[in-house]
Formats: structure tokens, C-alpha cells, sequence
């Protein structure tokens, strides 16, 4: 076996699908190549071939990024995501997971929901609802928001909400939905007696009341329990407000991929501001995402990696940066460090400060080196290029020189490029003894956990331990 494990970590690794209820995944240009069927992301029928390929290789999850922005130019969207259908044409994801359900057994499935667009009460029955439909297997990534000066037009706001208090929001806004999940009914409160004709206990149904600064609520959860209650909480965010949230809220979390030695320090960081939290760092799953191209041979990887690089511009590259950033590198001095529009204003520095920090201190590349750096890679994590060995070698080699748990593999050429992972590197893998397989019955937060019946949030969670009144 290649690489190492860190002491008390599962020699387990977990893998998750990224995927977007759009032409293509990752900020970058694929769907047109001929190996691609991405662009059938409105029929059905192409979400139920790709999660079986998915449950069938042995992932944990299917991942469905979201959210109502799109990249913008200045104060317009920029020509080229609509174009090239970079980051927009997306379509709600929430729909699909009732259909895939029926299709599927093991396989969890986790959707993005912004914190400050709705309230608390509407995302919490619509949780609910689905870890119902789909017998435990969902999840919550908890987004503060993406694009949010595109959002802010969308929604009529007058401005960007800050970065910072859009995390003070999202710490409300999990606390009250957590409070609803798990506060609300008592375990043995929905009776469903045919025989009395009695629903539920009136004294097993409680008011909940929260008062916070930017969410309230005084009222009952009608939403009988679920399988889980509270879904799996996924959380990205590498900046260090992210990082804080990530280690008081987040079970899973997704760190920016850049190079192993920056990774390493992010994990580090998250699971030692967890333990200062009074959570034991080692259970939670830290993942990042990852780019692979396999083939039988190595230069059939490489040759499919080139086919993907060819397809990529600039202007993709741009596009996507300032839709994240709010920052057109287009528009910059070449030569020069993105130190030349520090301090400008507007949405610079409430957006995407983990992928603006990332390209600042001692060694700061000029803007033409971040163009270079992006190109084929958008958002996009580690990049893995090889035959099935190399690929498996690396993949734990990264994980040892990380401590990362796993990854989400983002497809390039969805989903042959997924079912060419799952034949080839998967049964790798699980020769290695580095996957469990899914069980039909086990909720989402069992198989994460590696422990069965571990099903429910538990009132360790920091998020369970502040104070909240019910009735």
C-alpha cells in the first residue's frame, strides 16, 4: 500500500461525486467533447444512469453544488459564462433526489442550501422531507452564498451582504434548523394508531422559540422525525471566518485543494479549532475535490487530459474568477501581483477571499501566472492524471501527506469519466482496504462515520450545546 495513515484516523477513505444540475461541473468548458453527456442534465433519465454508475463503484455520496448566481463581468453577467455555460443554466437539484432515491439503496445524496435566502423553518421541512424520501441518506452542504453580487440583483437586495455577517447568520440560521430537527418532537411522539385514531402525544410536541439577531422563531415543527432528523452537515469554506464555522457546525467539510503542504496546514487548522470547540477532531471527515482522468494506459490519461486543456481559455478562466472573486483578471496589469486592486472596494474582499488569499504574500504570482495556474482547473481540486495504479498510488499518497479522509471526484467527461474511475481505480482501492461498502438501511451519517446505527446529530454537537427555549 502506498503512503501512510495518521494515527486514529479509519484506514478508510471516502469518496463523493461533485456534480451541478448543469452543463458541466468545476468552472471549466466540457460539455461539448463527445465523451461528455453532461448536457442532458434536464432529463431524468440521465441523473438515474449516473447515480447507479456512482452507488454501483462504491461512492459514499452524490454531491449537487447550487445556488442562484452566476459569474459577473463589472455590473453585468459576463458573456462568456453564457456562452461557454460557465457556472449558468442550472437547473434545482432538490427535485432530482426523491427520483434517484427510487433508484438507488446505499448511496447518500447532498444538496446546497444557502443560510440567508430563506428562513430557517422552510429549508428545515424541506430536510426533513427529503431524509424521509430518501430513508437517511441527505445531506446539508451549508453555503453562506456564491456570486453574491449577482444574487443581490437576482433578489432585489440593495448590496452584498458582508462576509463576515453572512457566517453570524449562518450560525443562527443551522442553530434555529437544528433546534426544529431535533427539539420539536420527543422520540415516541408520532403514535400513527389506527386502533385510538391518535396522530401524536400533545405533550411530545414542543413549541420551539428562538430569538437571535437575525432569525426568530415561536412556533411547532410539524414535520414528524426523520430517519436522520438533522441531515449530515457539509460545510466549505477555507477562508479563516470558513474555517471557524466548519470546525462548530460542519460534520463533513471541503477544503481548497491547492498544493498538498497548503491542504495539510488547512486540515490541521480545522481539526484544531474543532478540539478548542470540544469536538473530537478525528470525526470529523475532511474531503477535497479532485480531478482525475484514467485510462487502461497512462498515455490514454494523459492524452484525455490534453483533450480537456485544449478546450480551455482565458476568458473561461476570467469569467469564473470574477464570478467567485469579483475580480476580472482580464482587466489587470499582466505583470503585476493582485496586490494592484487590494482595497478597491465593491465586492473585492466579500467574495471569494479564500481564492484571493491564496494568490497573495511573499511568493504572490502575477496576474498572467494566475491565468495560467486556473486554466483547465476553475474551481476545480487536486489534479490526477494516470493508469489505474498510478492513480490509486496517488490518491493515497495525498491523503497521507494531507490528512484529508477522502475526496469528491469532479467529473470531466460525466459520467463515462466516472465509470471508468469506478472500474479501474475503485476495486484498487478495495483490494487496498481502503473502502467500505454501503449497506442498504444505513443512514448517510452511519457510513460517514463509519458507525453503524450512528444515525442522529447527537448532543455533543456544539450546535445542540447553546441555549434555546422550548415549550
Amino acid at each position: 500500500m502506498a503512503g501512510g495513515v495518521t494515527a486514529g484516523h479509519s484506514t478508510t477513505l471516502h469518496f463523493g461525486v461533485f456534480e451541478v444540475m448543469g452543463a458541466q461541473v468545476g468552472g471549466t468548458y466540457s460539455w461539448p467533447h463527445p465523451r461528455s453527456e453532461s448536457i442532458g442534465y434536464l432529463d431524468p433519465a440521465h441523473w438515474i444512469r449516473t447515480a447507479k454508475i456512482v452507488e454501483d463503484a462504491g461512492f459514499d455520496f452524490l454531491f449537487f453544488a447550487g445556488g442562484y448566481g452566476y459569474p459577473m463581468i463589472g455590473e453585468d453577467i459576463s458573456r462568456v459564462s453564457v456562452e461557454k455555460g460557465i457556472n449558468f443554466g442550472g437547473a434545482d437539484p432538490d427535485y432530482l433526489i426523491p427520483i434517484l432515491a427510487q433508484h438507488t439503496t446505499t448511496l447518500g445524496f447532498v444538496v446546497t442550501q444557502s443560510t440567508g435566502l430563506d428562513h430557517p423553518a422552510q429549508l428545515a421541512r424541506r430536510f426533513a422531507t427529503l431524509d424521509h424520501l430518501t430513508d437517511g441518506r441527505i445531506g446539508w452542504n451549508i453555503v453562506t452564498g456564491a456570486s453574491q453580487n449577482a444574487v443581490a440583483d437576482v433578489f432585489g437586495h440593495e448590496g452584498m451582504v458582508p462576509h463576515d455577517t453572512r457566517y453570524d447568520m449562518a450560525a443562527e440560521y443551522v442553530e434555529l434548523a437544528s433546534r426544529l430537527w431535533e427539539d420539536a418532537w420527543d422520540d415516541d411522539a408520532l403514535l400513527a394508531d389506527r386502533a385510538t385514531g391518535e396522530f401524536a402525544r400533545p405533550d411530545g410536541v414542543h413549541r420551539v422559540v428562538f430569538d437571535g439577531e437575525h432569525y426568530r422563531s415561536r412556533g411547532y415543527f410539524s414535520t414528524p422525525p426523520s430517519p436522520q432528523r438533522t441531515p449530515v452537515l457539509f460545510q466549505a469554506g477555507t477562508s479563516p471566518k470558513g474555517r471557524a464555522f466548519a470546525a462548530g457546525h460542519a460534520e463533513c467539510v471541503f477544503v481548497q485543494a491547492t498544493t498538498p503542504e497548503r491542504t495539510a496546514a488547512a486540515v490541521a487548522d480545522i481539526r484544531r479549532l474543532a478540539a478548542e470547540r470540544g469536538r473530537d477532531p478525528e470525526l470529523l471527515r475532511l474531503m477535497a475535490g479532485m480531478t482525475v482522468f484514467v485510462a487502461e494506459t497512462s498515455e490514454g490519461a494523459h492524452a484525455l487530459a490534453a483533450e480537456f486543456d485544449a478546450m480551455q481559455s482565458d476568458e473561461i478562466v476570467a469569467s469564473l474568477y470574477a464570478g467567485n472573486t469579483g475580480i476580472d483578471l482580464l482587466a489587470l496589469d499582466p505583470d503585476l501581483t493582485l496586490h494592484q486592486v487590494l482595497g478597491a472596494g465593491g465586492p473585492i474582499g466579500q467574495m471569494g477571499t479564500s481564492n484571493i488569499e491564496r494568490f497573495l504574500g511573499d511568493d504572490a504570482p502575477t496576474v498572467r501566472e494566475i491565468l495560467d495556474q486556473l486554466r483547465g482547473r476553475g474551481t476545480r481540486g487536486f489534479r490526477v492524471v494516470g493508469d489505474p495504479v498510478e492513480v490509486a498510488d496517488r490518491i493515497e499518497q495525498l491523503a497521507a501527506a494531507t490528512d484529508l479522509d477522502g475526496f469528491l471526484i469532479e467529473p470531466v467527461f460525466a459520467p463515462g469519466d466516472l465509470r471508468d474511475f469506478g472500474e479501474l481505480v475503485m476495486p484498487i482501492l478495495r483490494a487496498r482496504g481502503r473502502l467500505r461498502d454501503g449497506e442498504p438501511g444505513a443512514s448517510l451519517r452511519a457510513r460517514l462515520t463509519e458507525r453503524p446505527g450512528a444515525h442522529r446529530l447527537g448532543a455533543a454537537h456544539p450546535v445542540l450545546g447553546r441555549s434555546v427555549v422550548t415549550a
